[in-house]
């Protein structure tokens, strides 16, 4: 599979390898939870100087491995971990051991404090710079964090509140934050667990040079991320886990993506991909048979955007952060208020003050970040049932009995994986979390999917399977209008895609037009 991003990336630093000093030693380590073995006695060794892919598909152990390693989850008796000169057997590795031994981590949920500043996020942790008599010396504090933002290119000021920030911007922050310590940056660990899901070509691109850096400075970093061209780019070796088993461990230098797919889902890249070859029916631009119109539209950033979507249709939005291709979906979900223009819904202006109404008239919405679109704490057959809880009152109750009475069905037609519909949502992967999201919204058979990176973070498995939804929901007649970073997803799965850029509709491009290529030139392009 050709990569979008290609050109974004060098060439592997240090070709000769990593140094042969085994900086982590991970032994026979294995995590059960109730009804399921997450991780089966798993070795692997991370050699100084070392950035080390680990891949697997949703729910492979990857997570619990990272956890682990932080000292977040014990691991059961017999195994043992290693890192630098700090042993100890897995099961009383602990989040301080973890510290001391100069393990750093950066989470798919980054850990920042939204309501607090750069420079105080920065110091969380590394602590702040303080007088004599305990005072915080904030002037310096600045410049310090200054400092940093400079040293990892990222245009935010040292003042300004981290919760305002873009997802990209705060993931950078986070990163940076781990990577303060120099002194760690040459003797420990670091994890990174998907950095690269909010950020755009150049903030990669950043991050890779920015990680190259620290393993020549012999720094050990295990790298966790589902775009695979990423993965092949920047490591020496990755490691392969299956339903919590390690398959191997490979030289980068003799895998590519293919090979890469076919470990991590057990099946050739053809079968993965094969729900993407059937040619999209024509395009009906007759305004009359719009299920979706745009004219004129104006909100938030939205400059004057026109767009029709048609029933049977998947429509991409592409652009960069900050074009608006999150706002538009907002609009029309009712979520940003539309100063100027008209939005039109099955021939009918609508004008939504309120997720709800739009909700109602048939219109579905999963947003970019899961935290936003599920209930950890709750169990997973009322996740499942929350779009549509007027269907379980019994007499003034809502009857958990016949949530759970549906849930295994629609687990199994929406290929979730879980131990029981009775664990918590928290205890699902991140793929298998979207597909219940997913699953929640498409048993209301919406006239209307709107989905901001429906696939951002889960594996190219999971990734098939939403494809599928979304395409068997628009076959039966509703219309999708998605947003997606990865412009080689965009390019294979979207019947149409428009580019924005500084929040104007700049082109339109119809199947036979559509690459990765002219997708990331057209949404950087001037004029």
């Amino acid at each position: 599979m050709a990569s979008g991003t290609d050109h974004l990336l060098e060439p592997r630093l240090g070709a000769s390898g990593p140094s042969s000093t085994a900086t982590c030693e991970i032994r026979n380590v294995s995590k059960a939870y109730p009804g399921t073995v997450a991780l089966d006695d798993v070795s692997l060794a991370l050699a100084s100087g070392e950035i080390h892919g680990l891949c697997g598909g949703n729910g492979s152990g990857k997570s619990t491995l990272i956890k682990i390693l932080a000292g977040v989850e014990n691991a059961e008796p017999g195994g043992e971990l290693r890192v630098g000169s700090v042993a100890r057997a897995a099961d009383h590795w602990s989040a301080t051991t973890a510290l001391n031994a100069g393990v750093r981590v950066v989470h798919q949920d980054l850990g920042i404090f939204p309501e607090l500043t750069v420079a105080e996020n920065m110091c969380i942790g590394a602590g702040f710079i303080t007088d004599g008599v305990g005072r915080i010396k904030w002037r310096q504090v600045r410049r310090e964090t200054q400092r940093l933002l400079e040293r990892f290119e990222i245009d935010v000021a040292p003042d300004a509140i981290v919760g305002e920030l873009s997802r990209a911007v705060q993931t950078q922050v986070a990163i940076a934050r781990a990577l303060q310590d120099e002194d760690h940056a040459r003797s420990g660990l670091l994890i990174l667990d998907e950095p690269t899901a909010a950020l755009s070509a150049h903030e990669v691109h950043v991050l890779l040079t920015a990680l190259r850096r620290y393993a020549a400075a012999g720094m050990a970093i295990l790298f966790v991320s589902h775009r695979l061209d990423e993965v092949l780019a920047v490591t020496d070796r990755v490691t392969i886990l299956r339903d919590g088993v390690k398959l191997g461990t490979y030289a980068t230098a003799t895998l590519d993506e293919e090979r890469l797919v076919e470990l991590i889902v057990g099946r050739k890249v053809e079968a993965v991909l094969s729900h993407l070859a059937d040619a999209p029916g024509a395009y009906d631009d007759d305004p009359r048979h719009a299920l979706l119109e745009l004219q004129d539209v104006w909100a938030g950033p939205l400059r004057g955007v026109e767009l029709r979507v048609q029933p049977g249709e998947v429509v991409g939005i592409a652009g960069l952060l900050g074009s608006g291709r999150s706002e538009l979906l907002r609009c029309v979900f009712g979520d940003l208020p539309v100063t100027r223009g008209t939005i039109a819904l099955d021939g009918r202006q609508v004008n939504f003050r309120h997720p709800r109404q739009a909700i109602a008239a048939g219109v579905a919405f999963v947003p970019e970040d899961r935290a936003d679109a599920t209930f950890p704490d709750e169990p997973i057959y009322r996740d499942l049932a929350s779009s549509v809880t007027g269907n379980y009152w019994r007499r003034g109750w809502l009857s958990d009995r016949a949530m759970r009475r549906d849930a295994p069905e629609l687990l199994g037609r929406f290929a979730v994986k879980a131990a029981s519909p009775s664990d918590a949502m928290s205890s699902l992967s991140g793929g298998n979390q979207q597909k219940v999201v997913m699953a929640r919204w498409l048993r209301r058979s919406p006239k209307l999917l709107l989905l901001d990176e429906p696939t951002n973070g889960v594996d190219v498995g999971a990734r098939a399977e939403i494809h599928r939804m979304v395409r068997a929901a628009v076959d039966d007649g509703a219309a999708a209008v998605m947003v997606t970073s990865d412009f080689e997803e965009m390019a294979m799965v979207v019947d149409r895609a428009i580019v924005l850029r500084e929040g104007r509709l700049t082109r339109v491009l119809h199947r036979d037009e559509l690459s990765a290529e002219r997708l990331t030139h057209l949404s950087h392009a001037n004029g």
